[in-house]
């Protein structure tokens, strides 16, 4: 990981730097105006970034992945859908996971319907697309009013299908493929003679940086992953005003995308750290810390190219977010269904790349439901691990989160 680090934001000091031909800044009129948001969604903002950290912390302990990207909004969208049909005790624990707490229903789904609308238009030279679709079996008898609020609040595509049929996947597949520009191919491979639902979100991001990096510059260098071996990546480069913060723990920078309303926040550990270190530090409180002191300030910047794809069950780190009911045959989705339900199978999908132009993301999580008969299932040099973040900075919600052990030569 230190390896990654290093190469990610490289001194790179050469007295002919003046000389490197930089591409042209990104043409704004002006930038972002805040997203305004009335206090009780504010709250709520708090409480889904409070989710992407123990999200991404548990799927790291879960998956034992060097590289781990995650969509926590997407992963909350999909489980606020599912959190609308559930009841008693499991509608309370998946609030738990979800960090819903003071909030009333009607609170929570706007909130959803608020970020789903706006998010998108914010930056017009940022591609933001969410989409949400809601499948069921054909004569699966669904309550009228829990595909309203899935309409109403999440304007999710909501389509009865033959899941006896071979095409069935290839239809939901299709979707996921076209609603993350292809990025995201697949994400159901089988549907089971006992599936009755799935639920699914899905996700994509282009953003192009607010200044390009120059691919002129970019260079073959060195990084140290987290086994301590050194592998060769391609090193981008750039000196150029950025949020900058630095405490004991790491180095913080912000990399404005477009008009500045989205940005990626890289989070390098000192010397003396480690990416365990940062984990433990990263809470909702000391996130908002760090972004309360960043401060404008000129960088000499380092930053590799790089690419991943992941793909998780997500079914055990919610359990150990606190909603482990919902798995099992005595949850309750009764306003779902008057037949009893729960959740198979939590599948989440990611892609990103990071390169000179700028970044481009997708996720798709699908949530399965099946009939309880079924069992349950100043220099900143990033050469080393790093984890790092893309908000939307008004709101400060948090739309992908990463953390990178290892990069390959992309």
């Amino acid at each position: 990981m230190k390896t990654f680090f290093k190469t990610l934001f490289l001194i790179i000091l050469l007295a002919g730097c003046s000389n490197v031909n930089e591409p042209a800044p990104i043409i704004i009129t002006e930038d972002a105006k805040p997203l305004l948001l009335r206090i009780g969604l504010e709250k709520r903002v708090a409480q889904d970034n409070a989710f992407a950290f123990d999200l991404l912390k548990k799927t790291i302990e879960d998956s034992k992945e060097t590289n781990v990207f995650v969509s926590p909004l997407s992963v909350s969208i999909a489980l606020g859908m599912a959190w609308n049909g559930a009841n008693g005790h499991t509608k309370t624990e998946m609030g738990t996971a979800l960090k819903m707490s003071g909030l009333t229903a009607a609170d929570i789904n706007e909130y959803y319907k608020v970020m789903q609308t706006n998010l998108p238009i914010i930056d017009p030279t940022t591609k933001l697309n969410i989409a949400n679709s809601l499948w069921y079996r054909t004569n699966f008898p669904v309550k009228t009013d829990f595909l309203k609020v899935n309409y109403d609040y999440f304007n999710a595509e909501v389509r009865e299908l033959d899941f006896a049929q071979a095409w069935a996947k290839d239809t939901i597949n299709n979707w996921c493929s076209s609603k993350t520009n292809k990025l995201i191919p697949t994400i159901i491979e089988k549907i089971s003679q006992d599936a009755m639902m799935y639920l699914i979100n899905a996700v994509y991001f282009k953003g192009i940086w607010r200044n390009k990096f120059d691919k002129k510059a970019t260079t073959e260098r060195d990084f140290t992953n987290e086994l301590g071996n050194t592998v060769k990546v391609n090193m981008m480069y750039q000196k150029d005003t950025f949020g900058y913060y630095s405490d004991a723990i790491a180095q913080y920078l912000d990399m404005p995308y477009g008009n500045k309303a989205f940005s990626m926040t890289a989070i390098l550990p000192q010397n003396n750290k480690t990416i365990a270190d940062v984990l433990n530090n990263l809470t909702l409180e000391n996130w908002n810390n760090t972004l309360s002191n960043l401060i404008e300030r000129e960088v000499i910047l380092s930053l590799p190219r790089f690419k991943v794809e992941n793909k998780f069950t997500l079914n055990q780190v919610l359990k150990n977010m606190g909603m482990p009911l919902a798995f099992t045959e005595f949850a309750d989705f009764s306003n779902i269904s008057d037949i009893n339900l729960m959740i198979s199978e939590v599948l989440h999908k990611t892609y990103v790349t990071v390169d000179e132009e700028g970044t481009e993301a997708a996720a798709v999580t699908s949530i399965g439901f099946e009939t309880t008969s079924m069992p349950d299932y100043p220099i900143f040099t990033v050469d080393k691990p790093f984890i790092f973040v893309i908000r939307e900075k008004s709101t400060g919600v948090i739309l992908f989160i990463g953390k990178i052990g290892n990069v390959e030569k992309y």
